[in-house]
């Protein structure tokens, strides 16, 4: 597929088309507060961090966001088990504050659902890595979310992150782009997202019952969703994991 990328920062007219390009989220993820409450705010606040590709029409047909954030900051250092929330709350406290910067963080690489399988996310991806080294970052770490893992709920993240095919790359295809541009495992983040509701809330995300005590499978989640009918909520807890990415 022939595209053309930019940040919004240069294209500040695509802004409207980058954030209500059609994507694949299952409804609870984007219901996730610290998400909600922040996403849609780095368009407007942090345009030169969110990247575009356009095809031949001019139609938008991925992007890539991302966060500068002060990784070395007192009382930070290491990356943190609640993963893609804290990056997005320390990023704009930062911005608040005016806290200099050290390090990029990958907020999301998303594609549109007729755009899928023409290798955009790794062109995303190397878009973003470029964006920060041209801004004279030398690293961008990122939570990301095994896009397979999905269908092994029951399978311990470190387990699966861990995997590897003959050829030495990650089994997850994800992760796998991820190694093949130059990133390595730091860590996991366990509690990297969380999504609480109500047992009606998670009926109308899933189409599920939620009527059963203990843990529920519920598609495009990475892990099964505790559900506690007599307290009338669920709660979902996602793992990510943490990748470095030397510039």
């Amino acid at each position: 597929m022939d595209v053309k990328t930019a940040s919004l920062a240069e294209r500040p007219d695509k802004a409207e088309a980058v954030l209500g390009m059609a994507d694949t989220w299952p409804e609870f993820v984007i219901n996730d507060p610290v998400g909600a409450a922040y996403y849609g705010r780095i368009a407007t606040e942090l345009p030169e961090y969110v990247l575009f590709a356009e095809d031949e029409r001019g139609e938008v047909v991925a992007h890539a966001f991302s966060v500068p954030v002060a990784l070395a900051a007192e009382g930070r250092g290491t990356l943190p088990a609640r993963g893609w929330d804290e990056m997005l709350l320390w990023a704009f406290a930062d911005l608040r504050r005016g806290t200099r910067p050290d390090t990029v963080g990958a907020v999301s690489v998303v594609i549109a659902p007729h755009a899928l399988g023409h290798g955009l996310s790794a062109r995303m991806l190397t878009a973003m890595r470029d964006n920060a080294r041209d801004r004279g970052f030398r690293e961008v770490v990122a939570p990301v979310r095994p896009n397979a893992k999905h269908l092994e709920p029951h399978t311990p993240i470190a387990e699966y992150a861990h995997r590897v095919r003959a050829d030495g790359l990650p089994h997850d295809p994800w992760l796998r782009v991820h190694a093949r541009a130059g990133a390595t495992i730091d860590s996991i983040a366990p509690a990297s997202m969380t999504v609480s509701g109500s047992l009606e809330q998670w009926r109308r995300w899933t189409g599920l019952p939620f009527d059963t005590q203990g843990d529920i499978e519920v598609p495009g989640a990475l892990v099964p969703v505790r559900c506690e009918p007599e307290r009338g909520y669920a709660v979902y807890v996602e793992p990510n994991v943490w990748l470095r990415h030397p510039l």
